[in-house]
């Protein structure tokens, strides 16, 4: 298994900071670490949901909500054996909230999707926690 992850203070209200997350569709507005995520279902981010997550330098994927409560959500995609789970949350503090977001790779290829991943995963999480900052904090 490898775990990658990358956490943000932000200076606005956790509701609204998990509103943005939860409109998956809108996240290259924000983040220039996606080029586009179309839902492949219709309503609000559920348990069961998908969406096609195209990223710059990674192959196209679909991932599926397989949690859903209101400090965040994880979902999930396969691929050549590798299990990918992205997991976002959003904790209350202070002045604003905490989001805490993270890859884990599990499976026989895990190790080696961490070494030729790895370093490029931490740099869209990074950038998505600063959009994401950026995004709300304006908004607010």
């Amino acid at each position: 298994m490898t775990l990658i992850s990358a956490v943000i203070t932000i200076a606005a209200p956790p509701q609204r900071v998990f509103e943005e997350l939860c409109d998956v569709e809108r996240w290259p507005e924000w983040t220039p670490s996606m080029t586009r995520v179309q839902r492949l279902d219709d309503g609000p981010l559920a348990v069961g949901s998908r969406a096609r997550v195209r990223q710059p330098k990674l192959f196209p994927a679909v991932w599926r909500v397989v949690a859903l409560d209101t400090q965040g959500f994880t979902w999930f995609t396969e691929n050549l054996g590798v299990q990918t789970i992205g997991r976002h949350s959003v904790e209350a503090r202070k002045d604003g909230c905490q989001v805490t977001l993270t890859i884990r790779f599990t499976g026989l290829l895990a190790r080696l999707m961490g070494r030729l991943y790895g370093k490029r995963c931490h740099e869209y999480l990074t950038m998505e926690c600063e959009g994401l900052r950026k995004r709300c904090e304006e908004r607010c």
